[in-house]
């Protein structure tokens, strides 16, 4: 089995129209899809309530098999299943989650090729993004995606997100730029090392993120706030994206 966790931080800065940025303390799940059908320990379950779990119904697809959703959304967007492929999200805590991005990367040698990124907003909405990857040094491998959802009240809907992925056995990094006609507005980051799958990691993230998927929540609200008091426009979303797409 070689599921892990990342654990390390967000960094979130916003370059126009107003600056304003933030940090905090995160971890993410990283499933082998290789090993799907072993996730399951005494801590941690597949579509049902435990400490940690992982549901079908938080991700991209409508079928209740999680491989199959997978499946079709490589089928759609004419992307060739790899023998490494592995899922990164938040999983659900004692049954509740937020999650603002999951990344599935597919591998070709060990190295990075594509990913499809699935984007949720606070209005119900859900899209997914498909990213062919490239690199010049390989370590970084980069690749752009058109926006097509409403995320943020404070930015269009219409956007250019520009994708910088590292991943290697211990650590796992993704920032995502977004521009604007060709202007940069805003640059978010994960940086985390990785921790083993098991009970012990499992017990040790929940006492030191037990309100993680809560906070993810409260924090936006919190950071938006500020931003209105900074008198930013309010963008209201279209009905497109108060839906789930894919």
């Amino acid at each position: 089995m070689s599921h892990k966790f990342f654990e390390g931080s967000i960094y979130h800065k916003r370059v126009s129209p107003s600056k304003h940025q933030f940090k905090y303390k995160f971890f993410m799940l990283d499933i082998d899809m290789s090993s799907f059908e072993n996730l399951d320990n005494d801590l941690f379950s597949k579509n049902s309530f435990n400490l940690f779990s992982f549901n079908t119904k938080d991700h991209f697809g409508k079928s209740n098999d999680f491989k199959e959703n997978i499946k079709y959304l490589l089928k759609k967007y004419d992307i060739s299943a790899t023998q490494k492929m592995r899922f990164i999200t938040l999983p659900s805590i004692l049954g509740y989650v937020f999650n603002p991005i999951s990344i599935l990367v597919l591998f070709d040698k060990n190295k990075p090729t594509s990913m499809i990124a699935e984007v949720h907003n606070y209005n119900g909405g859900r899209v997914v993004y498909p990213v062919r990857l490239e690199s010049n040094d390989n370590k970084h491998y980069k690749g752009v995606s058109i926006k097509d959802m409403h995320v943020s009240p404070f930015f269009n809907r219409d956007g250019r997100y520009e994708f910088d992925l590292i991943y290697t056995d211990n650590q796992f990094s993704i920032s995502i730029n977004l521009f604007e006609n060709d202007k940069k507005m805003l640059t978010s980051t994960f940086v985390g090392k990785s921790l083993v799958f098991n009970d012990r990691s499992i017990t040790s993230l929940f006492f030191r993120h037990t309100l993680l998927t809560f906070w993810v929540v409260t924090r936006t609200v919190w950071q938006s706030l500020k931003l209105k008091i900074k008198g930013l426009k309010w963008n209201r979303p279209e009905s497109y994206d108060q839906i789930r797409r894919a």
